[in-house]
């Protein structure tokens, strides 16, 4: 594998890593009264925008973003790790596509904060209301499907410690904060997708009601639930732990050729 192949996807994991650390904070701090907020992805980019230097540090994640989206394109269609090419393999290589959309797009918000003046959010209602309710509902129960299947995958390898897979950090110091950072990471993603997948399927069965339910979402559920502070503080820590894991996956990412 190239030189910069590799350095794209270690500065990709780099922002990746800081977006995760950065919401899992806000949302532990949130839980804990301590300030924050509930800050999925999208809000992490609101809290960036505010601080010193806003637009600076914002370029810089958006880049790191792109870097991302561009290996999750590289893993998709050129199998560099050689994933294969059975069907098992083509599922998890087309997850990296849709990883690589979805952090490109993640890029694109992040750009246009910068250039523009409003710093507001599109209204995506407006968007999905146009497709029509049948359309809709097939596609939240298509993504509350996919969204499940990826909750099962994340406590599955965080049960068999598989992530620990990626590095090549066997002896050195950070092995052990890597280990349990994963694992403590991967339990927390599995709970934030699964309640996102029950969203999106309750609203493509049930409801019809056309809105997009993410992290936030989630994050408020587990805060009205009982003791829902508690629970809420542990998935927060839980997604901050995963970006540290990421973190140092961008200094300690093994590849395989």
């Amino acid at each position: 594998m190239k030189n910069s192949t590799k350095k794209i996807a270690k500065f990709g994991f780099f922002a990746k890593g800081s977006i995760y650390l950065i919401s899992g904070t806000l949302t532990l701090l949130a839980a804990l009264n301590m300030g924050g907020s509930k800050s999925g992805k999208f809000k992490v980019l609101d809290f960036l925008e505010k601080q010193p230097l806003g637009n600076v540090i914002l370029i810089v994640l958006a880049l790191g973003l792109i870097s991302y989206a561009t290996w999750r394109f590289i893993q998709c269609f050129k199998d560099p790790e050689q994933e294969g090419s059975d069907t098992k393999a083509k599922i998890k290589r087309a997850g990296f596509g849709v990883s690589g959309l979805i952090y490109l797009v993640l890029a694109g918000i992040a750009i246009k904060k910068v250039v523009s003046s409003s710093g507001g959010s599109s209204n995506t209602q407006n968007y999905i209301d146009m497709f029509g309710t049948t359309v809709v509902a097939i596609v939240f129960i298509a993504i509350g499907i996919a969204l499940a299947v990826k909750a099962v995958f994340h406590l599955k390898k965080a049960y068999h410690k598989k992530f620990m897979d990626e590095y090549s950090i066997a002896n050195l110091k950070y092995h052990t904060l890597a280990k349990n950072a994963g694992y403590f990471g991967y339990y927390a993603r599995a709970v934030v997708e699964g309640i996102i997948a029950f969203f999106f399927l309750k609203a493509g069965l049930y409801s019809r009601q056309n809105e997009i339910k993410g992290t936030e979402d989630a994050f408020s559920f587990l805060q009205n639930s009982s003791y829902g502070s508690i629970l809420l503080g542990l998935v927060a820590a839980g997604l901050a732990s995963y970006g540290i894991f990421v973190l140092l996956l961008s200094k300690y990412k093994r590849f395989d050729n």
